[in-house]
């Protein structure tokens, strides 16, 4: 038996929206997806340049990665349960105004606990305007436009990985990194004040309640999904948080191509991004399966080939191509596991993908300051290479059984 995903609560009728009204509030909120994007992962870009300034190890300024995945993991469950009856539009207004507050304690930061504080305040955004946004296209949008609506929503991760994190790495290098936490911060402002130009009043319709994400969460294909989530992610950021420094130390570049080699890896996760959306509704399994393999083969390679600059430029096409998959595809399993529940489902991926986040960051810079960076890429494309591995003996097992795989979720 099962639970329904939410519970009726008192509803208001949102108006309809006008093609134009509602391509603006849908462009507001993939830009407020941009922002949190950006902000959470632009210190990737600056990395040895704050851990300089501060004098800390490159491992421990990996810890701007690992405090927010921590907290959106917390938040992402907390404040979909604690803000259930709250005007959507209220809540992702304020928290737009939490993460600019954030990046701009960043900017003026004169000691590094100050740096992790803010930090901490990112992490709580991610979670909320994540589980709030994730699932906000069919309240903005006509029935027929939603799937595009969804599209255009998530386009905003691999685009704040090709333009957010670039932009900001080349602010940082010619104005020093406070100036890029402060430009990011304004930009924050800017869709804040967008928001609340565009996006219609957004009274809740419904309420998700705890239990609801307990009864989600106890299904097997919620399990597999959580599973395969944790170990592509984790292999993942344990890699790309310090890809800085593997591309100074192993391919010896300078700062400025630094930067246009994550403008080249972020372009890469555009296409992947697409490709994975097209390939996972027909074909979850393969979908996962050569991303898996992919990162794992490129990563691999890296100690190897990535000492020169066009084995390096390669690889990370490669790599770019293959993780831009990921985010979409978690996202189709844990939505094929609980097709009844949309919102607990979209919890539950934001809670483990910003957790693994955080650990994967974590346990790469463990690595990191006690091995070498090339030792960090083995260890992470054998964890992406035990993807591959679970992903093929799930489909074994499903044919020796005589079963077959739910059915992808339907674009709606």
């Amino acid at each position: 038996m099962t639970t329904s995903a939410t519970t009726p609560s008192v509803r208001t009728a949102t108006p309809p929206r006008t093609p134009v009204h509602g391509r603006l509030a849908v462009l507001a909120v993939m830009l407020g997806i941009f922002s949190l994007v950006t902000s959470e992962i632009l210190p990737i870009g600056l990395l040895t340049s704050i851990g300089s300034d501060f004098a800390v190890s490159d491992g421990t300024a990996g810890l701007m990665m690992t405090m927010p995945g921590l907290l959106a993991a917390v938040c992402a469950p907390l404040v979909t349960v604690a803000t259930a009856r709250v005007d959507r539009r209220v809540t992702l207004c304020a928290f737009m105004l939490l993460l600019a507050l954030a990046d701009f304690l960043t900017a003026a930061a004169t000691d590094y606990r100050l740096v992790l504080v803010s930090r901490v305040l990112v992490g709580i955004t991610i979670g909320g305007f994540w589980s709030i946004a994730a699932g906000l296209a069919g309240r903005l949008v006509r029935p027929a436009s939603v799937a595009g609506a969804t599209a255009v929503i998530f386009s905003a991760v691999p685009l704040g990985s090709v333009l957010g994190v670039p932009a900001g790495t080349l602010i940082g290098d010619l104005a020093g990194w406070r100036t890029a936490f402060a430009v990011v911060g304004v930009v924050t402002v800017a869709v804040l004040v967008l928001m609340l130009l565009v996006i219609p009043a957004l009274p809740p319709a419904t309420v998700t309640r705890a239990s609801v994400l307990r009864t989600a969460l106890g299904r097997s294909g919620t399990r597999f999904a959580l599973f395969l989530t944790v170990l592509l992610v984790l292999s993942h950021f344990a890699m790309y948080t310090y890809v800085t420094p593997f591309l100074e130390q192993v391919t010896h570049v300078g700062p400025a191509l630094v930067t246009v080699f994550l403008l080249i890896y972020g372009a890469a996760g555009i296409v992947g991004n697409f490709a994975g959306g097209a390939l996972v509704p027909r074909r979850p399994r393969v979908a996962v399966a050569l991303a898996a393999g992919l990162i794992a083969t490129a990563t691999a390679l890296l100690p190897v080939l990535g000492d020169r600059r066009a084995g390096a430029v390669v690889l990370l096409v490669v790599w770019g191509v293959a993780y831009g998959a990921v985010p979409v595809c978690s996202q189709a399993w844990f939505a094929r596991a609980a097709p009844d529940a949309p919102e607990a489902a979209s919890v539950l991926f934001t809670a483990s993908f910003q957790a693994t986040l955080a650990l994967g960051a974590l346990a790469g810079g463990a690595v990191l300051d006690h091995v070498s960076v090339s030792a960090l890429m083995l260890l992470g494309a054998a964890t992406a290479a035990l993807a591959v591995i679970t992903v093929l003996i799930a489909g074994t097992r499903s044919v020796r059984l005589g079963t077959r795989a739910a059915p992808a979720p339907r674009r709606t």
